[in-house]
């Protein structure tokens, strides 16, 4: 029988949500919080996903910005995005519990760069200035040893030391093609310049946005399910627009729908950032179920079987 609901198309992207760096950030807090009890420290939202954080508050995780709000006697956690040397050095000071959640796919550019450095090379970061990863692989050096490059016209303008001594490196969240024009200008001024072993695009990041650019062009609009503080979850809606999509909106959630932005739409995308949990996904769902005569279907590039040791110390 009719339902008398307008009819519409959901088309989910796969992979989406959570990658495995984000996993296991988030078990290092459950599995601190089960070891040492309530509360636990996490310097830095752990991911950018307020679900997430308020999830973490509820079992006893404490967020703070700096390690200065941290007690001596609790364990801290450090986010997923990596942070400055400096800081896991003053917690050794203080003589603190701590337990670094940096993804591995992060110390991976932190690696890296430190390679750069020890080989005389001037590095150049492509990211996003005041992103948390950004900040903490720039920290991870003495000052002036990495310059950041946000645009192509930042790779144009960039004047190196000593154009014969340079490498870069990038953050891993962004958007795939932008990053691979800024790296053609540099390596077009820059014909030596030092490339990672392996791309530092993350493959969550990576796997994401191939997802979208597969699916966006036969979709009226793109709902990408994230934070406005994540930069993987901003990144989806980009290449959404650019790989045709009518629409793309970032949504935190189902209840930040605006319902007129489908008025005609037949066909609908549905993603979610790295830090946004599946739950997410599964509430929009049951709220177009609510209006809409719903066909669901899943479109999926790859599989993805990544997962993480967790360290020593909660494990």
């Amino acid at each position: 029988m009719p339902s008398g609901k307008p009819p519409i198309r959901l088309i989910l992207a796969a992979p989406r949500g959570f990658c495995a760096g984000v996993d296991r950030a988030i078990q290092i807090v459950e599995r601190a919080i089960e070891r040492f009890g309530a509360p636990v420290y996490v310097r830095h939202e752990i991911v950018h996903n307020r679900h997430v954080v308020q999830r973490l508050e509820r079992l006893g995780a404490v967020f703070v910005e700096s390690l200065d709000e941290c007690p001596t006697d609790r364990p801290v956690v450090f986010s997923a995005h990596g942070v400055p040397k400096h800081v896991p050095e003053e917690a050794a000071r203080r003589e603190m519990i701590y337990v670094d959640a940096t993804c591995p796919l992060v110390s991976k550019v932190h690696v890296e760069a430190e390679r750069h450095y020890k080989a005389g090379r001037e590095i150049v970061l492509i990211g996003h200035a005041g992103h948390p990863e950004v900040i903490g692989t720039m920290g991870q050096l003495p000052e002036g040893a990495i310059a950041l490059v946000e645009t192509v016209e930042d790779a144009r303008s960039f004047t190196p030391r000593d154009p014969a001594k340079l490498s870069f490196v990038t953050q891993t969240t962004l958007s795939v093609d932008d990053t691979a024009e800024i790296v053609g200008e540099l390596q077009r001024r820059f014909p030596e310049i030092a490339a990672p072993h392996k791309e530092d695009i993350c493959y969550a990041t990576t796997n994401r946005q191939a997802a979208v650019k597969a699916l966006a062009a036969d979709c009226d609009i793109v709902l990408v399910i994230g934070s406005e503080t994540s930069s993987n979850s901003k990144r989806l809606v980009e290449v959404a627009l650019r790989a045709g999509a009518g629409k793309a909106a970032l949504i935190e959630d189902s209840r930040a729908i605006d319902w007129r932005e489908l008025d005609g739409a037949a066909t609908v995308g549905i993603t979610a950032g790295a830090s946004a949990p599946e739950s997410l996904v599964e509430n929009l769902i049951a709220a177009f179920e609510d209006r809409f005569d719903l066909a669901v279907e899943e479109l999926r590039v790859t599989d993805e079987n990544v997962v993480f040791k967790l360290p020593r110390l909660v494990a």
